[in-house]
């Protein structure tokens, strides 16, 4: 705990409004509480009531670091309009929703930070997710010193970080875009124009999108940032890591997870989960595949067909996570007629709305996850040496497939050359990710990668050394301002 005759450090900390940011800045959140920091966490109203009506067993309610705060922390706990009711549809009306992220919220975010720094309470410190755009200009309006919370790899953050690089190769922004291998980003010794983020691809000549602007404008704001966080580990990007560092203060913290991994004392969960122990403690140790798509990517209703089909066909025991919108909110069924209660007799399928994917990937009886390659997920399923079957549907997912397959290959691809999926095909890339000579190999590998994880958080390691050094520094920059 903080010595206390040390000033604590008071950080208003901004996590981006989906799910998979917030989780990490929750875990980053207490970790900081746990070095001294005051948090004031800062959630949007319509997340906030997503975690309170899933239940998040218990945890939910009007503050979810009540726990925390028990626990001796000092996080305090609001939240902020995003600018649209509750009952506002943000998945099926998307780009409206962020047209209001770009130009509505930052209103309320300035006119939350002007009432935190009038008070009593002496704010030195912004923390907000790298995808805003106003955390330079809010900082500097208020004296405060801004933290970028980068929570992918470092390869997507120093890929957009150099989008003028790309443009001005003709790699992206073009109506011919170059296809060739991508060699002149500082720290990335190659990478494919098919392995960038969904947007930057070639195929992708409107540049002119809601989220081209918001990635436009991000990344040129965290240019302005006084230190730069990222959940990854520096012993997995090394060269990556280095060449940020050379031009900000960058440190990898990663993996950010909370204490003892499986259990949170904060609900982070905006669906209702079901508890899979039951079904799992069943199953033979290994034998079950974990399909998830995470909690905000949307898939075709062609492709979840022919997953469906693949996964009966290959014979393996599995646990699917189907959101109502994972095709979209507005087609709440989109499995194949018949296929869960054929799943379901045959006792060896189980389809649930969302669980904690934590718990399962931890369960002894599974051996595969089929996953959107979230980054989240990834760090969860290496850490739980469980191996993974690659289906990136949208934005880093592709880059964070060529890490987990090409680089540290701990994964296999779901298809190959022209990502149709069949499922055929489908059901041939489960056997070999569960089975076989491919299963072994994969296995072995995993558990290297996985003790790179481990050792980055122990005394000492890369993380815990760097984590130490950011709470030094921004101490040493906190006390340079005040004087």
């Amino acid at each position: 705990m903080v010595d206390e005759d040390r000033k604590r450090p008071h950080a208003i900390f901004f996590p981006y409004p989906l799910q998979g940011h917030v989780i990490p800045a929750v875990h980053f959140a207490t970790k900081l509480a746990s070095a001294g920091f005051t948090i004031t966490f800062v959630n949007t109203h319509f997340v906030h009531h997503q975690i309170s009506k899933s239940g998040a067993d218990g945890r939910g309610g009007d503050d979810i670091f009540t726990a925390s705060r028990k626990a001796g922390l000092d996080i305090r706990y609001e939240t902020i309009s995003d600018g649209f009711p509750l009952g506002f549809d943000r998945s099926l009306n998307h780009d409206q929703f962020w047209e209001g992220a770009l130009h509505v919220l930052p209103a309320h975010v300035e006119e939350f930070v002007e009432r935190k720094v009038s008070s009593k309470e002496k704010v030195s410190v912004l923390i907000a997710d790298t995808f805003f755009v106003w955390p330079s200009t809010v900082a500097k309006k208020y004296n405060l010193l801004y933290v970028s919370f980068w929570t992918e790899p470092a390869l997507v953050l120093t890929i957009y970080y150099h989008l003028h690089l790309l443009r001005s190769h003709g790699h992206f922004g073009s109506q011919d875009n170059r296809t060739d291998t991508i060699d002149y980003i500082p720290g990335v010794r190659a990478v494919e124009p098919t392995d960038l983020m969904s947007y930057l691809q070639p195929s992708c000549k409107d540049t002119s999108s809601i989220c081209h602007r918001i990635i436009d404008k991000a990344f040129d704001d965290v240019k302005r940032a006084d230190f730069i966080i990222i959940n990854t580990v520096r012993e997995l990007e090394e060269e990556t890591i280095s060449a940020l560092h050379q031009t900000q203060p960058t440190y990898a913290i990663g993996p950010i997870f909370p204490t003892g991994f499986i259990d949170s004392p904060v609900a982070t969960s905006m669906w209702p989960e079901s508890n899979c122990t039951q079904w799992l403690d069943s199953k033979p140790p290994g034998s079950v595949l974990y399909v998830s798509f995470g909690s905000y990517a949307h898939a075709s209703k062609p492709a979840i067909h022919e997953i469906a089909r693949g996964l009966l066909q290959s014979g393996v025991n599995f646990i699917w996570v189907v959101r109502p919108d994972i095709v979209s909110s507005d087609d709440p069924d989109p499995l194949p007629v018949g296929f869960e209660q054929k799943a379901r007799e045959e006792g060896r399928g189980l389809v649930v709305v969302w669980c904690s994917q934590n718990k399962v990937l931890s369960h002894c009886a599974v051996g595969g996850f089929l996953t959107h390659c979230g980054w989240n997920s990834i760090l969860e399923s290496i850490w739980c040496g469980v191996p993974l079957l690659c289906f990136p549907l949208y934005t880093d997912q592709f880059t964070n497939r060529k890490l987990t397959v090409d680089d540290w290959k701990v994964g296999i691809n779901l298809c190959d050359g022209d990502w149709v999926i069949r499922g055929e095909e489908v059901s041939k890339k489960i056997d070999r990710l569960m089975r076989g000579e491919t299963a072994e190999d994969l296995r072995v590998k995993i558990k290297k990668v996985k003790k790179v994880l481990e050792d980055a958080w122990a005394a000492g390691g890369s993380s815990e050394t760097g984590f130490r050094q950011f709470v030094e520094d921004i101490e040493v920059k906190i006390n340079q301002k005040s004087k």
